[in-house]
């Protein structure tokens, strides 16, 4: 007894036979055609339980099918399949009711995985509802890495479950935030991000839950908060991990409770927004630091997403580059073209400012440069300058064996220090709490080494920490640290 009758349209006669015979063996009943008439003919005879269809046909493109499919049969799963992998073909797929989308190529036992819950429980998808093509395209790249996203955020697209996105500086957080917003069911209601590390410690909780007048000192009127600007809408709290302890609590009650009060009130706010975080640092090291709160922590991780730094995706360097070409010309600058060779050489670098760093790049060859097609040789000039501007900040950075002012080094400073807090013990052990406690007895000596290998700079000593310049300042100010004057 087979376990269903799988419908396969893909005008390529080898996708259609390895499909037909992975679905075959894993026990279903297959029938493959290469025209989306057929597959249409078909539906509209009841046949199938299930359908898996490639996107460009040569009668008929699929996704102007997949409506016609959903509103005939709206119950039948349809699984699409494209080699134009792309963001908007994710999104479109979703759209359009499709069960799930898998980018050519791709693994022959997720097929058969994916038609398996398929069948086992069927979803129910709401029918197309009209829009016209989307037009644009918010993320850009082909590498498996991306496909992954692309799939994630199509199936998050008409949730509002809470996301949690990671990445380093550059990878385009902010972007991919904006487009679950955009392309999401809640898209006609605001989009407001707010970057944690941008704001004065003492002012966080104004800024995102709003004051009432006289709350305090200039406080001469009532101010709206992030929260309620974002009313209806999606709240983008970038740089979560430089939320103060304070405004964490108040998040959690938030995210606990579904209602906030404005500093200076009393009375309790509903809110209606979905949250989506963002962070280039690992906030399971901060909970262990006691500078995250563990609850939070899990209540924004519902659903994490990764985004791979460039250097992890280069396959998609000539990709984005075209891209970024295209839209400087969009905005008046000339229209430039480039060597393969000039690919090659970008697919070599390492990227440490990732798509930001290339975006630039891009920008200032056509707005700087008078040819036409950029050479190898151009882009090795300018990512030769980029090297270069890097130097001075790595040579700050504190080795192992960089002497200190006192002639200690970093790493012995340190070790000195723990040193004597262990003697300090003798031969009993060491009371609960011995990792908080270093932690917060090596700060000193650590904050103060970072800043007298940088002489003071603060900027500097904070990159090197992997700190925020604001989370600097305050344990500065917290650990009382005398500061050196850097020389003029």
């Amino acid at each position: 007894m087979t376990r269903g009758e799988i419908l396969v349209a893909d005008d390529d006669a080898s996708v259609r036979t390895v499909v037909a015979q992975a679905l075959s063996r894993a026990g279903y009943e297959v029938r493959t055609t290469g025209a989306a008439a057929t597959l249409w003919r078909w539906v509209q005879s009841g046949e199938g339980d299930l359908v898996v269809t490639d996107v460009v046909m040569p009668d008929e493109n699929a996704f102007e099918l997949l409506p016609r499919i959903k509103k005939l049969r709206p119950e039948l799963p349809i699984i699409v399949m494209s080699a134009q992998n792309t963001f908007m073909t994710a999104i479109r797929a979703s759209e359009r009711g499709a069960y799930d989308y898998l980018p050519k190529p791709f693994d022959l036992k997720e097929l058969v995985g994916i038609v398996g819950r398929a069948m086992a429980e069927p979803r129910k998808h709401p029918e197309d509802n009209g829009h016209d093509e989307i037009e644009g395209m918010p993320l850009v790249g082909r590498s498996p890495a991306m496909q992954e996203i692309y799939r994630s955020l199509a199936r998050l697209m008409q949730t509002d479950l809470t996301v949690m996105i990671n990445g380093e500086s550059g990878t385009g957080k902010e972007l991919v935030a904006r487009a679950l917003h955009d392309y999401g069911k809640r898209k006609k209601g605001p989009f407001v991000a707010v970057n944690m590390a941008a704001i004065p410690r003492d002012l966080i909780e104004s800024e995102l839950f709003g004051h009432e007048k006289g709350a305090f000192t200039g406080a001469n009127q009532r101010s709206a908060g992030r929260f309620e600007q974002a009313e209806g809408g999606t709240l983008f709290l970038d740089e979560i991990g430089d939320m103060p302890m304070e405004a964490q609590t108040r998040l959690l009650r938030v995210l606990q409770q579904g209602e906030y009060t404005t500093v200076g009130g009393r009375t309790p706010i509903k809110t209606n927004v979905r949250i989506i975080a963002a962070t280039n640092k690992d906030l399971r090291i901060l909970i262990q630091q006691g500078l995250f709160r563990e609850d939070l922590y899990f209540r924004l991780n519902v659903v994490p997403l990764r985004l791979p730094p460039l250097r992890e995706r280069v396959e998609d360097i000539p990709d984005l580059v075209h891209h970024f070409f295209k839209v400087a010309a969009s905005e008046g600058l000339p229209q430039k073209y480039i060597e393969q060779a000039a690919l090659d050489r970008m697919k070599k670098y390492r990227w440490p400012g990732n798509i930001r760093e290339l975006e630039n790049l891009i920008r200032r060859l056509a707005a700087l440069h008078p040819q036409e097609v950029i050479s190898d040789q151009l882009v090795q000039v300018e990512l030769e300058h980029e090297i270069r501007q890097a130097e001075p900040e790595r040579s700050a950075t504190v080795a192992p064996s960089q002497e200190l002012p006192d002639g200690q080094t970093l790493s012995t400073s340190v070790e000195l220090h723990l040193a004597k807090l262990f003697r300090d013990y003798g031969d009993q052990l060491p009371p609960p709490g011995l990792y908080h406690r270093i932690i917060r007895e090596i700060e000193i000596p650590l904050v103060s080494a970072a800043l007298a290998a940088t002489r003071g700079n603060q900027i500097k000593a904070a990159e090197l920490l992997g700190l925020n310049r604001n989370t600097l300042r305050k344990k500065v100010n917290d650990l009382d640290i005398r500061l050196m004057r850097s020389p003029r």
